[in-house]
């Protein structure tokens, strides 16, 4: 099965998560996140996949957050954009296969995948 993580390799729980991937011998196309920005298209369809609002793939508790005043933004969209544009505020990691995504808090979440 082949699989896509949004990673960041400073994030603990996102090297967990692809080791457990390198681990189970799974063909992973590693995407760094903070270097090559998902659009928000990609956002959107991970959003669909995932089947969650868009604040349940922030990261509420970043400063970046805070600064940005987006707990008091209602309007979904805006949200999308935070993260198309600040993608340090997305959840990590997120493992995408053909039978679905999965954000890997734990990371032995994504396990459900295989």
């Amino acid at each position: 099965m082949q699989a896509t993580i949004w990673h960041n390799p400073k994030c603990s729980k996102s090297r967990q998560a692809l080791e457990l991937l390198h681990v189970r011998d799974i063909d992973v196309e590693v995407v760094k996140y903070l270097e090559t920005h998902p659009s928000k298209e990609e956002i959107k369809t991970i959003l669909s996949r995932l089947q969650i609002s868009p604040r349940e793939l922030m990261r509420t508790k970043e400063d970046l957050y805070k600064e940005l005043g987006l707990k008091d933004e209602m309007d979904e969209e805006k949200l999308i954009d935070a993260m198309a544009e600040h993608p340090k505020l997305i959840e990590r990691p997120i493992v995408i296969t053909e039978k679905g995504v999965v954000i890997g808090r734990p990371p032995e979440k994504i396990l459900e995948l295989f």
